[in-house]
């Protein structure tokens, strides 16, 4: 465009050396040019200026519809905390919602870290959980954050209570797969049916009683001697993004009196 410009001029150039009426002709011709190419240059400008501008307001709309469902999620995740406030736990237990910023899966120790810390009232060994189960619980906090230790850890157990016959068994993760877990130390007479209900025991200082955990998949020996009972577990922890953490406030008090 710059070199057609410059090639306008010069040729405008030497056509005005030929007489007075042509200056006047080739000075209206020339505006007109020159009008008609910086108007083009301008609309080009203005089309570019407005694209871009759309490109970023696209942007602002889905980051703002980004911020929309993270809200609605954790929405979701309150209004379960004031259920299981309300209606299981009465006052024993303090809720606090918290969204997930890192967690693995894909070792035999796995941890989860959360957005909420000691500022918030999070202390070590409150539990992690859903209404779906189970996710962990507490092991370390700082100030705006907290460390914790998934169900899907080798050094995590939850004492668990199968729904029909009341049996207590601790659960623990088997390692082969996200979502799966056993319950052992399971009497080698009982019999478990397969898809009975399990739940948290209440036989605990961190976790509060009757969380579902899963559902059972039927039971099998391990070196011909120990009884474990298979377990689907609930909670997708492949999919999770907001917890909640139950904190009691009476468990040092507990552990006291255990003493």
């Amino acid at each position: 465009m710059a070199v057609f410009i410059l090639l306008e001029i010069a040729a405008v150039s030497l056509l005005k050396r030929s007489s007075t009426l042509q200056d006047i002709w080739i000075n209206r011709f020339s505006h007109n040019v020159m009008a008609a190419t910086w108007g083009g240059i301008t609309r080009i400008g203005t089309y570019f200026s407005l694209r871009e501008q759309n490109d970023i307001l696209a942007g602002r709309n889905y980051e703002l519809y980004k911020e929309l469902q993270r809200y609605k999620e954790m929405e979701k995740a309150v209004q379960a905390m004031a259920k299981l406030d309300s209606v299981n736990f009465k006052s024993r237990f303090k809720f606090v919602p918290a969204e997930i910023t890192a967690m693995g899966t894909n070792s035999r120790h796995n941890y989860i870290i959360i957005d909420k810390g000691s500022e918030d009232g999070v202390i070590p060994q409150s539990a992690i959980i859903t209404p779906n189960g189970v996710v962990g619980m507490v092991y370390s906090v700082d100030r705006h954050y907290s460390y914790g230790l998934t169900l899907l850890n080798e050094r995590v157990s939850v004492s668990a209570r199968i729904g029909r016959n009341g049996m207590v068994a601790p659960l623990t993760w088997d390692g082969t797969g996200t979502d799966h877990a056993i319950l052992k130390d399971i009497p080698m007479h009982l019999e478990v049916p397969v898809g009975d209900t399990v739940l948290t025991s209440g036989i605990s200082n961190v976790y509060p009683a009757d969380i579902p955990l899963g559902v059972t998949q039927g039971s099998r020996l391990i070196d011909g001697s120990v009884n474990v009972v298979d377990v689907k577990l609930f909670v997708d922890f492949k999919a999770l993004r907001y917890v909640i953490v139950a904190e009691n406030p009476d468990r040092e008090f507990i552990r006291k009196m255990e003493e």
